[in-house]
């Protein structure tokens, strides 16, 4: 059983669990209090965008995060990788893909001055393309799994969780150098372009440009070429 996931609060509807979250967090509540949701109205990804998800066919969770924590977003991301399967790889900064498509995204948001942050992830458990805006059905996908099995998923995740963020920093670089969907990979972003190769111990991405040299990309948007 994880340490996380205790208290919890689930929301047959909501908003955003990440704003329930930090809700609590503001108010005190301990590390690894646990917001669920059945659906959201207003879910959210990365720089503002929306986070799509049909009710019912998705684990949506936020969870309360008070120990300090390097490397959360991707930590997050190898424990989804891991339910995920052997084929899931993770795409920097905060995405799972899975044969190419992604299936789940992650999003930190931190208090640092306050102590804590909120983990939200979002996976599509039995999402199909069906199921999806017409503009996602070439890039996301679902795990193929029945929506029966929400609750036990979220436990597999709980405790692969709490695993990788127990773990040294240097088996999750490890991990990250075995899942990176970016390895070798041409890549283009807003200043530049170059080849993938690898994440460093901060959470940077490393890229070789055409130059020869290396550039580490702390934050931002990465596309395949």
């Amino acid at each position: 059983m994880s340490a996380l996931g205790r208290p919890r609060v689930h929301l047959r509807r909501t908003g955003s669990t990440n704003d329930r979250a930090r809700e609590l967090a503001t108010a005190g509540a301990p590390h690894g209090t646990l917001v669920t949701a059945g659906e959201q109205t207003a879910g959210r990804g990365r720089q503002g965008r929306t986070w799509i998800a049909p009710p019912g066919k998705a684990l949506l969770l936020s969870l309360v995060i008070r120990t300090p924590q390097a490397l959360l977003s991707l930590r997050a991301g190898l424990a989804v990788a891991d339910i995920a399967g052997p084929g899931a790889q993770i795409k920097w900064p905060n995405d799972v893909l899975l044969e190419g498509r992604k299936v789940a995204g992650v999003l930190v948001e931190a208090r640092p001055q306050e102590g804590w942050a909120v983990l939200g992830i979002g996976v599509n458990l039995s999402v199909e393309a069906l199921d999806l805006p017409v503009e996602l059905r070439g890039t996301a996908a679902g795990l193929g799994r029945p929506a029966h099995e929400l609750d036990s998923a979220l436990a597999e995740l709980l405790i692969a969780l709490d695993q990788r963020l127990a773990e040294p920093v240097e088996e999750t670089l490890e991990a990250l150098r075995t899942r990176d969907a970016l390895v070798a990979q041409r890549v283009t972003w807003s200043d530049g372009s170059g080849i993938g190769s690898g994440i460093d111990e901060r959470g940077a991405l490393l890229v070789r440009t055409t130059a020869g040299g290396i550039v580490a990309l702390e934050s931002g948007e990465v596309h395949l070429v």
